[in-house]
């Protein structure tokens, strides 16, 4: 039995990750009513943690959301009871009630599924999460740029200001002045 076959029945309902029971019926090779009387029978191994019963309105959305599988009885008028829904604990203790080697054998292939998945979940959160740090630091350095952009462009109109004030001051002393007389002093020596 492959993973991902077990992963594809694998659903989140009520914030939960839980296998139905006539998925678990197929995998164990069992009737659905003879897994839900063995689960009736043994009520008290089953707290809600373990096992839950669907209402009309998530078995309603879920059969929406699953138009590509037959998810209703061959009775006549449709499902007369409300499928259960076991999470990864209620699978195993479901596989401790059925005893036969092929159920102990699913229950292993699915716990490794539902691990599987967890790990998947985990590493995407991770992926998740490290990806918002990369964008807060990306963000972080946008905002970084401008703040220096900015200070570039006052330190630039600041030395523009300094480089016009020097040409001023080039522009002041290269202003000629007027000659100075010159001493006229006889030269000494032959003419």
């Amino acid at each position: 039995m492959e993973l991902n076959i077990i992963q594809k029945r694998i659903y989140e309902i009520r914030g939960v990750r839980v296998m139905l029971d006539f998925d678990l019926a197929d995998l164990y090779q069992v009737e659905t009513k003879v897994l839900k009387q063995s689960v009736r029978r043994n009520l008290d191994r089953f707290p809600e943690d373990f096992m839950f019963e669907l209402t009309p309105e998530e078995y309603n959305c879920l059969i929406i959301s699953l138009r590509s599988q037959i998810v209703t009885s061959n009775e006549k008028g449709g499902r007369r009871y409300m499928p259960y829904a076991f999470t990864e604990h209620g699978v195993i203790m479901l596989a401790s009630l059925l005893r036969s080697e092929l159920a102990i054998n699913a229950s292993i292939q699915i716990t490794r599924a539902f691990v599987a998945m967890r790990n998947f979940i985990m590493s995407t959160q991770h992926i998740e999460s490290e990806l918002a740090a990369l964008k807060a630091r990306l963000e972080l350095l946008e905002r970084n740029d401008e703040d220096n952009l900015k200070a570039i462009n006052d330190l630039s109109e600041d030395m523009r200001q300094e480089i016009d004030n020097i040409y001023q001051a080039i522009a002041v002393l290269s202003v000629q002045r007027p000659a100075e007389p010159q001493n006229t002093v006889k030269k000494i020596g032959f003419k």
